[in-house]
């Protein structure tokens, strides 16, 4: 790992953190590249990155704890919750299951009229406003597709439910609990001290346009390698929700394809014939994987603020480079 990232770094390929451990191990730590190009400044294990859709993991979990607390049903329409949702159609016939698992015909966040009013659409009402007239693009229930619209419908569920904003929520059901000290959501700019800014294309254009995102259930959240681990430990270890409801979050529902099966945020997917549960996040000039083995509580993280797929690049060479017997449960530390 310490070879190819090296070189891959000096490439200008690769510009980011490396964080692998088991249980209470650190089996691998690197810091890469710059964090800004322009002042110079490195990356270090406490820079913070955008981590893009990995934030889905935090809005399902957030859910997922509403269900838990009785407050909601993974069966209940839409409208229940949004009963002023302006498509009467997709509030009656799409569920909270469809949103978790994108298979709610909600369509997507990225259009023309997003894009134009980007620096004023932030709240989960304002994209309602903006996107909340279309139908369904199919049956919901009757097909798999990603849906980042589905997310942000999420967080006004959230907000509706709780009676406060999806930020504070967050902080609340997520960050706190798990111990994430640098990690947030917040869509002030500059969003936090220390971000890495995103480098785009092969001329590394800074991806000011994309810090719009900050503040969206769908992909708006920044964090550190560590806090990222703090996360996976804290649902490992049933510091967020029970053990019942930890297997709803996680555990494959729905044939997502080459992604494995989707489970609520995360996908459920094999290595080595072993069981993963991972998120993976992306866009210009941001790429980002957490992975975890549950069996054997090894966890995976790369960060990166280059184009996608380079976190999953790295993630991958890892995961096929952990050897078989250290994923099984009870193996010892020393076989590491």
């Amino acid at each position: 790992m310490t070879a190819i990232l090296d070189e891959e770094s000096a490439a200008g390929r690769f510009s980011g953190t490396v964080l692998v451990t088991r249980r209470n191990e650190t089996l691998f730590t690197g810091a890469y590249g710059l964090a800004d190009r322009e002042r110079k400044t490195p990356v270090t294990m406490d820079t913070r990155f955008q981590i893009g859709s990995i934030t889905k993991l935090f809005t399902a979990t957030s859910i997922v704890r509403l269900i838990q607390d009785g407050r909601l049903s993974a069966a209940d329409p839409i409208g229940r919750h949004l009963p002023d949702y302006p498509n009467a159609e997709l509030a009656a016939k799409a569920t909270v299951h469809h949103l978790l698992t994108h298979t709610g015909g909600t369509g997507d966040i990225f259009t023309s009229a997003h894009w134009d009013r980007r620096d004023e659409i932030r709240t989960p009402d304002q994209f309602i406003a903006l996107l909340g007239r279309r139908p369904p693009t199919f049956e919901p229930g009757s097909m798999y597709d990603y849906s980042n619209y589905g997310y942000v419908l999420l967080g006004a569920i959230i907000e509706r439910i709780t009676g406060h904003g999806y930020l504070a929520d967050l902080d609340t059901a997520v960050l706190r609990p798990a111990g994430m000290t640098r990690s947030g959501n917040n869509p002030d700019e500059p969003p936090a001290p220390d971000l890495a800014i995103g480098y785009l294309g092969d001329d590394l254009t800074p991806n000011t346009d994309y810090r719009s995102l900050l503040g969206n259930p769908a992909g708006g959240a920044y964090a550190t390698a560590g806090d990222l681990r703090q996360f996976a430990l804290a649902i490992l270890r049933h510091d967020l929700l029970d053990a019942t409801h930890t297997d709803l979050l996680t555990t494959g529902k729905v044939n997502a394809g080459f992604n494995g099966r989707q489970a609520y945020g995360f996908a459920e997917q094999t290595v080595h014939s072993i069981r993963s549960i991972s998120g993976i996040g992306g866009f210009p000039g941001a790429s980002a994987v957490l992975t975890i083995h549950p069996a054997s509580e090894h966890v995976t993280v790369v960060l990166a603020n280059l184009d996608p797929p380079v976190a999953q690049q790295v993630a991958q060479f890892i995961d096929f480079a952990l050897p078989a017997a250290d994923l099984l449960p009870g193996a010892s530390a020393a076989q590491s």
